[in-house]
């Protein structure tokens, strides 16, 4: 049975990369209606972020450890638990500060774990995750970061998470950007348009391929 996991991480009832991501997830239920869909809203639940106790535990992954009910290390191995069911990721990422949420990082810094979803070996890091799995990523951004341009270099957020994602084995990527939402009205319809046709081309079936920007 497919399974999707659904990560939003704006505030907004009006987010503009949460209906986008909201769009994918309705076409990937009409593709895949066996399917289950696993959501969370970063921004509205209580992610924790990492205290002492559970860095502690990451930092030594071969000690066996039984995490307390309700403790940020129970939260990191249910996280990871549904992230290795799912066979589809979708994150909705509001760009904050040419970068990503907090809350969104929260969820990472739990996922993105020593022993369970990555090892660290001579060579360099080595994904521990079936491969196999595709991420969608859907932003919405106040300016515009086309290739060539100065803004380009200002663009923490595509980059930062191409990188975090390959760290744990997704290489397997498509970026939607909702660009120029910042900018005048018309801009900002513009650039949700083209968004939009974007996610109309998409195949929620993993078969077709965008552009890499």
């Amino acid at each position: 049975m497919p399974s999707l996991l659904h990560i939003d991480s704006s505030p907004r009832a009006n987010s503009v990369s949460s209906r986008l991501a909201a769009a994918f997830v309705k076409k990937w239920r009409r593709q895949n209606p066996a399917g289950t869909v696993i959501h969370h809203n970063t921004s509205l639940e209580s992610i924790p972020y990492l205290d002492e106790a559970t860095a502690e535990a990451f930092l030594n992954p071969s000690v066996v450890c039984v995490p307390e009910p309700g403790s940020t290390l129970a939260c990191s191995d249910r996280f990871i638990d549904e992230f290795l069911a799912a066979d589809v990721l979708v994150l909705a990422v509001p760009m904050w500060n040419l970068s990503i949420p907090a809350s969104l990082k929260a969820w990472i810094d739990l996922v993105v774990r020593e022993g369970r979803t990555f090892a660290f070996t001579e060579s360099g890091t080595v994904p521990l995750i079936p491969s196999g799995k595709k991420a969608f990523v859907f932003t919405a951004r106040g300016g515009a970061y086309p290739a060539g341009s100065p803004m380009r270099a200002l663009d923490f957020q595509q980059p930062y998470l191409r990188a975090i994602l390959g760290v744990i084995g997704i290489t397997d990527i498509e970026f939607i950007h909702a660009e120029r939402q910042s900018e005048s009205p018309a801009a900002a319809v513009e650039g949700l348009a083209l968004a939009e046709r974007a996610l109309e081309a998409l195949s929620p079936s993993c078969a077709a391929r965008l552009e890499r920007r």
